[in-house]
């Protein structure tokens, strides 16, 4: 999968910038605040997500612009499709993808993959477990789109019945039936619980490797799926009636402990990836380099699992981070990431290890200069 031709115009303080990207190897070079994040971003959207900024849709155009407007064209595994993604200053959204016009962004999402690596993803590291059971969803819903829909499920019962049990806290009444919501968050839950394990199975496998490489085979990483329902030996080879009576149980004899706090303590929005290196917590006794390379190696690995799921490569965003890894860290980058489409921002073209192929992108004020 590549960017084959890109136009944005009026993104935050992206002008107007139209690229034929390098189908492999593109470093965006500038200064800070000049737009070379704004344009990774802008690609970052087109995958349907949201900004990894966490910026706010509204605040997507310019200051002194009335529309934001992304044009995408891009090639995937069997053909070449196109995107628009335009928003209007009042709040209108046009979204169209091969000329369909779209409701939501979930079309964006089925069509285009891409993976981006900030130097905020240490907090994938010593973030809270949301953190990490938020990366395991969006990891595995890449590989299987409809899986995201059981998260939203679970998100909207789970909020259900915490608004029921608070409004009996709030009216002083006694603890109300919570069987509608018990059960359906069972079957729900269990089967996130099945896919994430799923999916931290093979994580563990592709970290294990790449983390060894780096460290020259004097560090091993692991990665394990927590549950709070479920001990890793009790998973079946597929989620079945006993994943979801188990649940179940444990949701029934939790009621009044759930009531006693407000909210639901236990269930697959409390579960947590561990992450060790020999043995030991990263998060609580990595250092800071250790958990920089856990991070990069989680995302790299993602890379390498949707590629061998998915017979096909997603595009890579490095958003400053090459030129804070040394030259075999690089390199060992750029090795994982080769066959597939990267774009590498730096303030410092001289940081980071040279190709012989690609091409070098200079932006400055929102533009695209030179080269």
């Amino acid at each position: 999968m590549h960017v084959t031709d890109l136009t944005v115009q009026g993104f935050k303080n992206i002008s107007d910038i139209t690229l034929m990207p390098d189908g492999e190897y593109n470093i965006i070079v500038g200064k800070n605040a000049q737009g070379k994040t704004n344009l990774l971003e802008a690609i970052w959207l087109m995958s349907g997500c949201r900004s990894f900024r966490g910026t706010r849709e509204r605040d997507y155009i310019g200051f002194d612009k009335e529309k934001m407007q992304i044009i995408m064209h891009f090639m995937d595994a069997r053909r070449s499709q196109y995107m628009i993604y335009e928003l209007m200053r009042g709040g209108q959204r046009k979204l169209i993808l091969n000329g369909v016009i779209q409701k939501s962004t979930a079309a964006f999402f089925e069509a285009f993959r891409c993976i981006v690596f900030t130097p905020d993803d240490i907090e994938l590291i010593q973030g809270g477990p949301e953190k990490r059971r938020n990366f395991i969803d969006l990891c595995f819903s890449q590989i299987k789109p409809s899986y995201m829909d059981y998260v939203r499920r679970f998100d909207a019962i789970t909020g259900q019945r915490n608004a029921a049990i608070r409004t009996a806290i709030i009216k002083k009444q006694p603890l109300p039936p919570l069987d509608v919501w018990d059960v359906q968050l069972a079957e729900v839950g269990a089967k996130i619980s099945f896919w994430r394990r799923f999916y931290v199975q093979r994580l563990n496998a592709a970290c294990g490797a790449l983390y060894s490489r780096i460290t020259g085979g004097n560090e091993q990483l692991t990665v394990e799926y927590a549950s709070q329902i479920y001990k890793n030996y009790e998973f079946p080879d597929r989620p079945d009636e006993d994943m979801k009576q188990k649940y179940l149980d444990r949701l029934t004899a939790g009621a009044e402990d759930d009531f006693r706090v407000g909210y639901t303590l236990c269930g697959a929005g409390r579960d947590d990836v561990i992450l060790k290196i020999n043995g030991r917590s990263v998060k609580e006794y990595g250092s800071q380099g250790q958990k920089k390379s856990t991070a990069l190696v989680l995302k790299l690995a993602q890379a390498e699992i949707f590629r061998a799921s998915m017979d096909d490569a997603p595009v890579i965003l490095l958003d400053d981070v090459m030129g804070e890894l040394d030259a075999d860290r690089q390199s060992l980058v750029l090795e994982i990431v080769r066959d597939m489409q990267v774009f590498i921002t730096t303030c410092n073209e001289e940081a980071i290890i040279s190709r012989s192929r690609g091409r070098t992108i200079t932006i400055a004020g929102g533009s695209v200069v030179g080269r």
